[in-house]
């Protein structure tokens, strides 16, 4: 080196390995010493990006059967336990080394605690808004699947919280917590006219048994938990997930007989791209009698597109066509067959 005050960093390090024939090199780490994306610029076209996530409930699935393969329960029992514990504790694989909720519980948050938002505070030099950050998560926690902003979310922290913090800093947050892999977000798209909207948006967790460690598991509804499962597995997947907005206008007959316009936009849980192929999929617990059915797929009604339409419930069902070729899936199934997606355009 010329100048003898001069560091070698950890880039330096690794760009001097690469010029070494019949190597490959793959580096790992904690967000807090560099995220991908800085690899990636740092590396230019020299790197790919090998994003490994939680596991699937099909990776899931598989491991636990292997671990309570001995167990005096039928398979079918085998199963419907290893959904439960997914649900509840997520695919992070050490849980499955873990035998009681009291362990599962303690190792979820001090990986939250000790990893997580350790890493966050000490890469983006944050000092004294650590309570803000716990509540800022909070509140995702609670409102996976819903639409919020960060204005939405500045206005809880007033009333709820008397605390006054700015939607820009709870926005510059939030992309802390993406950035960290901590949840993952969905804009709103006008599938009709083809545009997006800046917000509302809906996040998810990468993780649920770390969103639900950050609630002490006190909110374990099926609704959002397996909107969420479903988000990740398309994510995982490869493909561009959004939420779908269908506008309509019409006119209808009041009680006394006369007809007034109307105007209202109805929610696609998730629109699904991939190349060009897009799927649009609603996420329901029941389908149990036909006004429940109906009210879950008017949105799919209203697209006038050829793509794919697809309904996963929650109930173990035999996939099934209606009579307008929207395609009904239990969740399960869904997960642990990547083609079930493509099963009703066949």
């Amino acid at each position: 080196m010329d100048d003898p005050n001069e560091k070698i960093t950890f880039i330096d390090t690794v760009l001097g390995l690469m010029k070494r024939k019949n190597v490959d090199i793959y580096v790992t780490g904690s967000n807090s010493k560099m995220l991908s994306r800085e690899v990636l610029t740092q590396f230019r076209d020299r790197g790919d990006e090998i994003h490994v996530f939680p596991l699937s409930f099909r990776e899931f699935l598989a491991a636990y059967e292997e671990i309570h393969a001995s167990g005096n329960f039928m398979g079918g029992t085998r199963k419907k336990n290893a959904w439960r514990d997914y649900c509840i504790y997520g695919g992070m694989p050490y849980v499955l080394s873990l035998k009681t909720a009291e362990e599962k519980s303690r190792y979820l948050k001090n990986l939250f605690e000790e990893t997580y938002l350790k890493d966050i505070i000490e890469r983006n030099v944050i000092r004294n808004d650590k309570e803000v950050l716990g509540i800022l998560l909070d509140f995702v926690s609670f409102a996976i699947g819903s639409l919020t902003n960060p204005l939405k979310l500045a206005n809880r922290f007033r009333s709820e919280k008397k605390i006054s913090i700015s939607h820009s800093t709870i926005m510059r947050y939030l992309e802390y917590f993406e950035e960290s892999y901590i949840i993952g977000s969905a804009h709103r798209y006008d599938i009709k006219g083809a545009a997006y909207f800046e917000t509302p948006l809906k996040y998810y967790f990468s993780d649920l048994g770390l969103r639900n460690t950050r609630l002490n598991f006190r909110q374990i509804e099926e609704t959002h938990i397996m909107e969420n499962i479903i988000y990740n597995e398309l994510v995982r997947r490869g493909y561009n997930v959004d939420v779908g907005v269908v506008p309509y206008s019409g006119r209808e007959r009041t009680a006394n007989g006369r007809e007034k316009k109307i105007r209202g936009q109805l929610e696609v849980d998730f629109v699904v791209n991939r190349g060009n192929r897009r799927y649009y999929i609603q996420s329901t617990l029941h389908i149990d009698d036909l006004q429940k059915r109906a009210q879950e797929v008017q949105s799919l009604c209203r697209i006038d597109d050829s793509f794919q339409k697809i309904v996963v419930v929650w109930d173990d069902i035999i996939p099934w066509l209606d009579e307008k070729g929207i395609q009904y899936i239990g969740v399960e199934e869904f997960l642990l067959d990547a083609d079930a997606i493509d099963w009703g355009g066949k």
